[in-house]
């Protein structure tokens, strides 16, 4: 797929029951740069190029086609987390302190 593919693939509803579904086996270490990524998305300071590449990666992440099946024990979310932390590099300025919270509130709520 490519990243257009990604993008049009994405929706909120299946990344949050993507998320919820499989928070526990993602763990935080996936799901905070996702959070940090999906909260930035959602705010209007975030350039278009941003949110396109945000959107793109959360489609990766949400995709059913995956480099590394997510079903596969222990290395199954290693190119998800990759994808994620590319783009949350490329589009690290504009992640905000008030997403960062946002994400970690979030995670606090699911495993604590």
């Amino acid at each position: 797929m490519s990243s257009d593919e990604f993008v049009s693939a994405y929706s909120d509803a299946s990344f949050w029951d993507k998320v919820k579904k499989y928070a526990s086996t993602a763990g935080e270490r996936v799901l905070e740069p996702a959070l940090k990524m999906y909260y930035a998305a959602l705010d209007s300071d975030t350039p278009v190029w941003a949110k396109t590449t945000i959107f793109a990666s959360l489609g990766y992440f949400i995709s059913p086609i995956d480099a590394i099946p997510d079903i596969t024990p222990v290395v199954g979310y290693a190119d998800d987390l990759g994808v994620l932390v590319a783009a949350v590099a490329a589009t690290a300025a504009h992640i905000k302190d008030e997403h960062v919270q946002k994400a970690k509130e979030t995670l606090r709520g699911w495993f604590s």
